[in-house]
C-alpha cells in the first residue's frame, strides 16, 4: 500500500518553472549506496508520514497558489496505486512532475499517455556496464531502463535526464557512454553528490566543480543542453 512519507509544502527548485510542493513516496526497488533519501527505501519509522486525506486537504487549500506537484521517492512507480493519487491531484488542476529511476517503463507510459504526468525527471545512474553496481545490485536486467530512456527521447512528454555524480562510482569514460545512450536528449543535468546524513553507505565523496565542468564538456557533443545543477 502506498505511503506518503513526507511533504515539502513549497519548492521553487523541484519542478522547473513552477511553484510547487513535493510529495515523498516510500519504497524503492534499488539500493543505491549513495542514496540521500535512504530512510524512504524501507519506509522508515513513519515519522513525518502524511495521510492521503491530509495531503488532499493541503492541496485543496493551495489551488490557485501552487502550480504543480512534484512526486518523488523512493521510487514512486513501485506503487501499484499511484494512478489513484495522480488522478486526485490532476482533478484539482495541478501539473504533475514525476521523478523516476526508469525501471517501470509500462507504468510510466500508461501514466503519461493518460495525461497524469506533465514532466518526467529520470535518473541515469551510470553507464550501462556499471548500472548494477551503482544501484546496489549484483546483476540487473537493464531492458526496462533503456525502454524508458527511448520512450522519453521520442518526446512523448517534457522530460530531463539527470545523474548524481559520485567520485567513487563515476569517471570520464562513463559520461562518454551515457552521452551516447541519451544522445539528442532535451536536457541532462549533472548534480554533485551530497552527504545528506541519510545515505545507505559511507565512503562516498564529490568531485569538485572544475571536474564536473570537464564531464559536462564531454557530454555537450551528445546533449548540447547539459548543465550542472546545485554547484
Amino acid at each position: 500500500m502506498m505511503r506518503i512519507m513526507g511533504l515539502q509544502k513549497l519548492t521553487l527548485l523541484d519542478y522547473p518553472d513552477k511553484i510547487a510542493c513535493t510529495v515523498f513516496l516510500g519504497g524503492c526497488n534499488f539500493r543505491c549506496p549513495f542514496c540521500h533519501n535512504s530512510s524512504l527505501i524501507g519506509m522508515g519509522d513513519g515519522e513525518g508520514e502524511v495521510s492521503l486525506d491530509e495531503l488532499m486537504s493541503f492541496l485543496k487549500k493551495r489551488v490557485g497558489t501552487l502550480d504543480g506537484v512534484a512526486i518523488t521517492g523512493g521510487e514512486p512507480l513501485i506503487n501499484d496505486d499511484i494512478e489513484t493519487l495522480l488522478r486526485s491531484i490532476k482533478e484539482l488542476g495541478f501539473s504533475i512532475k514525476l521523478d523516476t529511476n526508469g525501471s517501470f517503463p509500462s507504468r510510466l507510459k500508461y501514466l503519461v499517455e493518460n495525461g497524469l504526468v506533465d514532466y518526467v525527471a529520470m535518473d541515469i545512474k551510470n553507464s550501462l556496464p556499471k548500472y548494477a553496481l551503482t544501484c546496489g545490485k549484483k546483476v540487473m536486467d537493464l531492458s526496462g531502463i533503456t525502454e524508458s530512456i527511448n520512450y522519453l527521447l521520442k518526446g512523448n512528454v517534457p522530460y530531463e535526464f539527470r545523474t548524481t555524480v559520485v567520485k567513487e562510482l563515476h569517471e570520464a569514460a562513463d559520461f562518454e557512454q551515457i552521452g551516447k545512450l541519451i544522445a539528442g536528449a532535451d536536457a541532462y543535468y549533472l548534480q554533485s553528490f551530497i552527504d545528506s546524513g541519510d545515505i545507505l553507505c559511507d565512503g562516498f565523496s564529490a568531485y569538485d566543480t572544475d571536474e564536473l565542468r570537464f564531464f559536462r564538456s564531454l557530454l555537450v557533443k551528445y546533449v548540447p543542453n547539459t548543465h550542472l545543477r546545485g554547484v
